[in-house]
């Protein structure tokens, strides 16, 4: 097994844990886990063993209905939070669009450099045949997969979260805000969570929207005031 067969089959293996890791944590068996997102449970099964890696829209539709931010299966920390259960996704749907979408990036990213697809199997190690398949979005594809492509393409797994549609968009967006607003220092928490401070962020929005010859227009304006 080659460096990059065997790089694939550990993330896989860490996948599988954090996967398990979270549907224990939501309180759900294998068979009601699979069930609420469409895949048999001998797959998913695969999935938590790390015999198999799943897709990306596959593993942010899990996130969604295990309720974890997906950059869970990304971090090193379990995730122990039990939450509700979730509400039905149209899963069938999200996959193809979702797949359509992480297949145009790439392809685009690819262009963008100016790499041909035999260029790219040889630094990722994956068949022409295979990628060909996944530009065209005709398969989805594997995590670890997908992770090398975006490496060798220069996208970041982030960008390809963004392209997740629907709802299920809606609920990674706010998974992103919320983890941005947990990162702040506890007194600024404080701060944005007092309904007395919206003005003063409200301000502060409008602010971030002018140029920097506004802001400093604005500046020598305040500065007036104060001499």
């Amino acid at each position: 097994m080659d460096a990059r067969s065997l790089r694939r089959l550990i993330r896989s293996k860490r996948l599988g844990v954090l996967l398990r890791d979270a549907r224990l944590a939501a309180g759900k068996t294998l068979r009601a886990c699979a069930e609420a997102v469409g895949l048999t449970t001998s797959r998913l099964r695969a999935y938590e063993e790390g015999r198999q890696a799943p897709t990306l829209p596959e593993l942010a539709v899990l996130a969604y209905v295990l309720r974890v931010p997906i950059e869970h299966f990304w971090e090193e920390e379990v995730y122990t939070e039990r939450e509700a259960p979730a509400n039905e996704v149209p899963l069938e749907e999200l996959f193809r669009v979702y797949n359509k979408r992480i297949a145009e990036r790439l392809r685009e990213a690819r262009e963008a450099q100016g790499l041909s697809l035999k260029e790219v199997a040889k630094r990722t190690g994956i068949s022409v045949s295979r990628l060909r398949r996944y530009e065209k979005g005709e398969v989805g594809i594997p995590i670890p997969e997908l992770e090398q492509l975006a490496e060798v393409l220069g996208l970041r797994m982030s960008e390809l979260w963004k392209e997740a549609p629907g709802v299920l968009g809606e609920w990674l967006e706010q998974q992103r805000r919320i983890r941005g607003f947990l990162e702040l220092p506890p007194d600024l928490q404080e701060f944005v969570s007092l309904p007395r401070n919206r003005p003063y962020l409200e301000v502060a929005q409008r602010l971030s929207t002018l140029s920097v010859d506004q802001l400093r227009a604005v500046a020598e304006g305040l500065l007036e005031i104060t001499l």
